[in-house]
């Protein structure tokens, strides 16, 4: 039976550190190994990750030599991984019992080179899901992921050792978008995405962090448009006006001012307003709640737009 090698990035994470290591040892397939990588925490992440394994040998603890996840995840593939599979898993979500189970039989047995599955979003408790990703039939292309990336999170996706070396890991550069400049890069390498259409994944959403620095994210999307250019995909204005339907939703999600939700949702109609609106169930949704934004209940926003 082949090995799976879970990596964990772990910074400032003792709040959660301990649910997300249980779901990895609840998990029905049970040859795995787990290596959690602290990033220079300043909080008791460490001390508690050594005492998770301490109590189970197939957890180990090291620390990162670089700075940031990126190059925490790298260490811990690169350099510390066993496994024929490498997946990663941050330290505030989740996995659902099957996710191991479900990537060794897609991923070792069939023709893909990478994996993923659907994601549940949750805000505090992880038994009340609020929205599900949803997984495309075919295998991911770099047009799709320049729209609206669905693997979500990094914490959903499931790599060959093989094929993650072949691209020499994340960028370690890139403070947001890495996770799509790796997909855009896999797949313009010519290596296979594929999705399970299960859920694997809960995702512990939050209204601070990385993720709700919209700015940061739009600025850190050029240097992914010039890796997809660089496998001859131009970004499309479809596609620009699906991304700024997803950063309309994540603003309204997180509480940003009415002026940026509706310059956002103003932007992606101009650019391309069939794209935008289309689905209606999502895109009219998205426009009619950036108008009535500024009367709409934070837990109304939140419910909403989770995804």
């Amino acid at each position: 039976m082949a090995l799976i090698s879970v990596i964990v990035p772990v910074y400032n994470a003792e709040r959660t550190l301990t649910a997300t290591v249980r779901s990895i040892q609840a998990q029905t397939r049970t040859r795995w190994e787990a290596i959690l990588i602290d990033d220079g925490s300043t909080d008791d992440s460490l001390v508690l990750a050594e005492a998770l394994a301490a109590e189970d040998p197939r957890l180990r603890v090291a620390r990162n030599p670089g700075k940031g996840p990126s190059a925490a995840r790298n260490h811990g593939a690169l350099a510390l991984a066993r496994g024929d599979v490498f997946c990663f898993l941050d330290a505030d979500d989740l996995w659902t019992p099957n996710k191991l189970d479900d990537i060794a039989h897609t991923l070792l047995r069939g023709e893909a080179d990478a994996v993923f599955g659907r994601v549940g979003f949750f805000t505090n408790d992880p038994a009340r899901v609020t929205s599900r990703s949803t997984v495309p039939e075919e295998p991911l292309t770099i047009p799709m992921l320049l729209a609206e990336n669905p693997v979500c999170t990094l914490s959903n996706l499931s790599v060959r050792r093989e094929s993650f070396g072949a691209v020499g890991g994340f960028r370690e550069d890139m403070v947001h978008n890495e996770d799509l400049d790796h997909l855009v890069t896999l797949v313009g390498e010519g290596f296979r995405v594929e999705g399970i259409d299960r859920d694997q994944v809960l995702y512990r959403q939050s209204t601070g962090g990385l993720s709700s620095d919209l700015d940061a994210m739009r600025q850190s999307r050029t240097a992914v448009l010039r890796t997809a250019l660089r496998y001859g995909h131009a970004n499309q204005p479809r596609s620009e006006a699906r991304y700024l339907r997803y950063l309309t939703r994540r603003a309204m999600r997180l509480g940003h001012d009415h002026a940026s939700v509706r310059a956002l949702v103003t932007e992606g109609i101009a650019t391309d307003a069939a794209a935008f609106l289309t689905p209606l169930r999502r895109g009219l949704v998205t426009a009619i709640g950036g108008l009535a934004y500024p009367a709409m209940p934070r837990d109304l926003r939140r419910f909403l737009f989770s995804r």
